[in-house]
């Protein structure tokens, strides 16, 4: 079909045209309420990614490792009304399905031995009623290495609770439940909730205040600025109309494809409101220069023209717009690669919604009263952009090479903050200091041992001396480094049953020659403790062992620095019991190199791509490259700017790339 016989067919058939848009509208609407957000780490690596796969696996092994998490701030956790209320949550808790494991003072065991034999017992038996059983239960505490510094800080003003999820808990389901618990036992203590549902739960909060909030604000500012530019209603509306349809599209689309909602995906909006809107202005743009004063032409004509000159160059930006988003698909991380579809979409509904909806729409309108021009001598602007822009065009041709120049040494100046980027995937980052979720992170961290962990499994015959030695003796490893909080294995627990056994003489504080006191000490455990208790640490064939090391650095390079430090261990000894690392932070630590990789792929794909289909599409090498020239100096500025400013490469940040190409490409064109 030729461009007058499209523009004939248009303004021969608007009103069908102006319903099949409102009905695809509404179609993609009617699914916004069924879409979901998902927040989980791991779930925006592909499933057979090694870190992904490794952490799986962990799961299926040992139960879920993630930890919701209650810390308790007072001057004192052993006054008497602290502890009774303490003991009330920690019951409550208890009793919450969603958890396969709760461990607080009241659960946490303290290993010793009466009349020769060994006991099993919790840390905290009683509540004391007086001073002296208070300090009495104090140096009972700072001699449990399972407790101190972990489920108790050291300076006694911080305790915290921990429950590990079942594999299918539902974040909403065990943030509720605790906030109902903690409400039902008040109290004159600090309480924080904690740990990675909960913060799962605030950023999907955080995900739907933001689109609630970035929509509106946007589609304002947007509105300023379109009734600036035209100063008519048409001018304001229809590309806003344009913008909202492509919006709801590319929304409804995510649940019909079986995709949720992730963090990066509050940036949607924010792209299609940035871009969208192009293709609708240039047709009224048009519509406006051609209504001319005094010239006998009606709005069907006006459209025609619009169609006619334009779609050519409306589909060349459209297509490589929409090129420069979908190398986002050359992402490892699964949001971004979904982001880069669902874009795409959105820009594909509106780029055909400006060639068809809006000159449908403008055919059958009245006329509207011409707008004056300031390129058009006979008439007098009365528009001070008008005016500045008319003394640009006639002063840049004038200087080229100085502008140039001036131009790329500023964009080089700018650009040499590259290297002060930090790599960051923290989710802690997109929270303020004085926030909940921050401060219950900066708790754990800072007094209780940690806010995440990394697992590491040794397979093979757990009872025998060696493998238990090589256990302890990688988790005397662990602790040594500055960042590891707590650790907590089956060799620890047996070598402090070895030294109670044998009247805390500190030549028996390691782990047992012979395999049969190790057998006996197993056998004991199993008869004095629960094992919901112990399977964290040994599955029931005793042929697998889990190391679980917490950590007091939230940030992906902490996360880095511990799985380098463990990878640097295990490389060193050869033949060593541990099979599988994994964990929150081993995802974390993978994710940094998938950022980065990411980046750097779609950034060259996207630049590669739009220059060719720029020096394809306008037939001129030429065209090509001055199409990649101001995209790379516009790359040079943004990450620069982001070195300088502190701003981290993040989930988030790191899709800038391929949207500032698809986006850029536009005006060049």
């Amino acid at each position: 079909m030729g461009l007058s016989k499209l523009a004939g067919f248009v303004t021969r058939f608007p009103w069908p045209i102006i319903l099949i848009y409102f009905v695809i509208t509404a179609f993609f609407a009617i699914q916004l309420p069924t879409v979901t957000i998902d927040t989980e780490m791991k779930r925006q690596l592909p499933a057979d990614l090694k870190t992904r796969a490794s952490l799986d696996k962990i799961e299926s092994m040992f139960g879920g490792t993630d930890m919701a998490m209650i810390i308790l701030s007072t001057d004192d956790v052993l006054d008497e009304n602290t502890l009774n209320r303490l003991s009330m949550l920690s019951s409550k808790i208890s009793r919450i399905e969603e958890f396969d494991q709760v461990i607080s003072l009241f659960t946490a065991k303290r290993i010793g031995t009466e009349s020769g034999r060994m006991i099993v017992r919790p840390a905290v038996e009683s509540v004391p009623t007086n001073a002296d059983q208070r300090e009495k239960l104090r140096e009972s505490l700072q001699d449990n290495d399972f407790v101190y510094g972990n489920i108790v800080s050291k300076d006694f003003k911080h305790t915290i609770l921990i429950g590990f999820l079942a594999l299918e808990a539902s974040d909403e389901i065990v943030v509720d439940e605790l906030s109902k618990i903690v409400e039902s036992i008040p109290g004159p203590e600090k309480i924080y909730v904690g740990g990675m549902p909960s913060t799962r739960v605030n950023l999907a909060k955080d995900v739907r205040k933001d689109m609630r909030r970035f929509l509106p604000v946007g589609i304002v500012v947007m509105f300023v600025f379109l009734f600036i530019c035209f100063r008519q209603a048409r001018g304001v509306l229809l590309p806003l109309s344009i913008t909202t349809m492509s919006i709801v599209v590319a929304m409804g689309l995510i649940p019909l494809v079986g995709w949720k909602i992730h963090t990066v995906t509050v940036l949607l909006p924010v792209i299609l409101l940035a871009v969208t809107n192009d293709y609708g202005i240039h047709i009224l743009a048009r519509f406006q220069e051609d209504n001319k004063p005094g010239l006998p032409i009606n709005p069907k004509q006006l459209a025609e023209s619009g169609i006619m000159a334009l779609t050519k160059p409306i589909v060349a930006t459209g297509v490589t717009t929409m090129a420069g988003l979908l190398c986002l698909l050359t992402h490892i991380i699964v949001p971004a690669e979904q982001l880069g579809v669902l874009a795409a979409v959105g820009v594909a509904f509106a780029m055909g919604g400006s060639i068809f909806f809006v000159p449908a729409v403008l055919s059958i309108l009245p006329k509207s009263k011409p707008v004056l021009d300031a390129r058009f001598p006979n008439t007098e602007s009365k528009s001070h952009l008008d005016h500045l822009l008319f003394w640009l065009a006639s002063r840049v041709p004038s200087r080229p090479m100085t502008i140039l120049i001036v131009c790329t040494l500023f964009a080089l100046s700018i650009g040499s903050g590259i290297r002060y980027i930090v790599v960051d995937t923290n989710p802690m980052n997109f929270y303020q200091e004085d926030e909940p979720v921050w401060q219950s992170t900066h708790l754990l961290n800072t007094h209780l041992g940690g806010w995440a962990g990394v697992s590491t499994i040794a397979s093979g015959d757990i009872g025998e001396p060696n493998v238990l030695k090589d256990i302890d003796e990688f988790e005397q490893y662990l602790r040594s480094h500055e960042l590891v909080g707590s650790t907590t294995s089956i060799a620890g627990i047996v070598r402090r049953m070895h030294l109670s056994m044998n009247g805390n003489d500190p030549d028996y504080d390691k782990i047992p020659e012979r395999k049969e006191t190790i057998d006996l000490y197993l056998r004991l455990l199993s008869s004095h403790v629960d094992p919901k208790d112990s399977k964290k640490l040994i599955d029931s064939s005793q042929q697998n062992a889990q190391l679980i090391a917490r950590v007091t650095d939230s940030s992906t390079m902490g996360a880095k620095a511990i799985v380098d430090y463990i990878g640097a261990y295990l490389a060193e000894r050869p033949g060593n019991p541990f099979t599988i690392v994994g964990g929150l932070l081993d995802v974390m630590a993978d994710m940094v190199l998938h950022v980065v990789r990411g980046q750097l792929t779609s950034m060259m794909w996207s630049v590669l791509l739009v220059g060719c289909l720029v020096g394809l599409l306008m037939r001129s090498f030429a065209a090509a490259a001055l199409s990649v020239f101001p995209l790379s100096l516009a790359l040079l500025l943004l990450f620069g700017i982001m070195g300088f400013s502190g701003i981290r490469l993040n989930l988030i940040t790191a899709m800038l790339s391929s949207i500032m190409i698809g986006i850029g490409v536009d005006y060049t064109i």
